[in-house]
């Protein structure tokens, strides 16, 4: 490891992006400590603490919403919007046409369209988180100029940090949007482990142990569900063109267990999410039915088992329904045919389609099951541990180790580049 540190440092391009990435994100987290004025900081802390969908938006936020700062949104807008144009894409063909089949120039327009459907998005978000801290005493009277200003201020924090993620994407080391999200979660690691030796208890250190193995071998599960993939063998036709023979050779195709990604848990965090902001905004109606309607929803939703059920079943459903969006069997099995190629045993087109389906059917089983598991994992640490002041986040957990996988494999990949025959 320490090897390969310093043969980053030692190629002057690949130091210089590391050093643009971390000074990128000193920037965002400087920006993130730029509180809005007004914010009772207590009940703030108290709101998050007993609102667990919040704690996981703040999550996807960087860490700028738990301190209401002018970045308090960070990039789940833009996340929301790429979500919403890749469904687009599954509606209207001609989306889809631009944005597979024009090259270049068609992925910068769509790129283009999610970046400006940020921002109506990042308005409305603002908007709505601003009405909830209200009427929740987290903030105090604010008149329409000053709340104009917020919503300006937020989007224009957001549109800055999809910048920033854009800048660091083109580095080529990681994903930038997922690396500022990396930042913000780390970045709360000093606070929870001060809090956690405030509060250390010597009569409960078995529980520490337990809690110390689960999240191990949460980690060691999440390293091997993202990096686990199933190997299908692929042969290729023998082919003569004038006196050359083409083709002959074997592969295979490799099929991930988790090809969603973190993605199913952000559907799903969504979805979760506007039942309980709705009820919070009609628990102080003046219509009587209205207000008690919204309390027993909200009730509903801040009960564990209810909350951690419903979360577990829609991670599953959206990890099938995200994975039918980016792997078509039927388009992987015609590729194939045009290119000569076949499954042994399994005959081209129609059949070979069947037989995909089927296995990605089956492989998507366990890593759906895995990322329901990882998304209530706080749920049942808290029903298990009388330590209230740990939380062990799961999706946060998934986050970090997906980040950190990916960019030591473009840094690896780009010091091969430089030095194939070094490794």
């Amino acid at each position: 490891m320490f090897e390969k540190i310093s043969q980053i440092f030692k190629v002057k391009e690949l130091r210089n992006k590391i050093l643009f990435i971390i000074a990128i994100l000193v920037i965002f987290r400087l920006i993130a400590a730029i509180p809005i004025p007004g914010v009772n900081q207590d009940q703030l802390k108290s709101f998050f603490e007993n609102n667990q969908f919040f704690g996981l938006l703040n999550l996807f936020s960087g860490g700028g919403l738990s301190s209401i700062s002018i970045v308090m949104l960070g990039v789940g807008p833009y996340i929301t919007s790429s979500i919403i144009m890749q469904l687009l894409t599954m509606i209207f063909p001609r989306l889809e046409q631009i944005y597979k089949e024009e090259g270049e120039a068609g992925r910068q327009k769509f790129n283009q369209w999610t970046r400006w459907a940020t921002v109506p998005l990042a308005a409305m978000q603002t908007f709505g988180m601003i009405s909830l801290l209200r009427s929740q005493n987290i903030l105090g009277q604010i008149s329409n100029f000053e709340m104009f200003s917020i919503i300006s201020v937020a989007v224009a924090g957001t549109i800055l940090l999809m910048w920033l993620g854009e800048l660091i994407t083109e580095k080529k080391i990681g994903n930038g949007v997922s690396i500022i999200i990396f930042a913000g979660i780390v970045a709360g690691l000093p606070s929870s482990l001060s809090q956690l030796s405030a509060t250390f208890d010597s009569s409960q250190l078995f529980t520490y142990i337990i809690l110390l193995a689960v999240v191990i071998a949460a980690i060691s599960g999440i390293v091997t569900i993202t990096e686990g993939q199933r190997n299908i063998p692929v042969s290729y036709a023998k082919r003569i063109r004038g006196n050359k023979m083409y083709g002959g050779s074997s592969t295979h195709l490799p099929l991930r267990v988790n090809q969603a990604g973190v993605i199913p848990i952000i559907f799903a965090m969504s979805i979760m999410l506007f039942p309980g902001m709705i009820a919070n905004f009609l628990a102080t109606s003046s219509n009587e039915v209205v207000a008690n309607i919204a309390r027993s929803v909200g009730n509903v939703f801040q009960n564990q088992i209810f909350y951690g059920s419903a979360y577990f079943i829609l991670v599953v459903a959206f990890t099938y329904f995200y994975t039918s969006v980016v792997f078509d069997p039927h388009k992987i099995s015609e590729s194939l045919q045009k290119q000569g190629g076949y499954i042994p045993g399994i005959r081209p087109g129609k059949n070979t389609a069947e037989y995909l389906y089927r296995i990605i059917n089956r492989i998507t089983l366990s890593g759906a099951l895995f990322l329901g598991i990882i998304a209530v994992l706080p749920f049942i640490i808290q029903g298990f541990s009388s330590i209230k002041s740990i939380s062990i986040g799961g999706t946060g957990l998934l986050i970090v180790v997906s980040v950190v996988i990916e960019t030591v494999k473009q840094i690896e990949g780009q010091l091969v580049m430089r030095d194939y025959d070094g490794f």
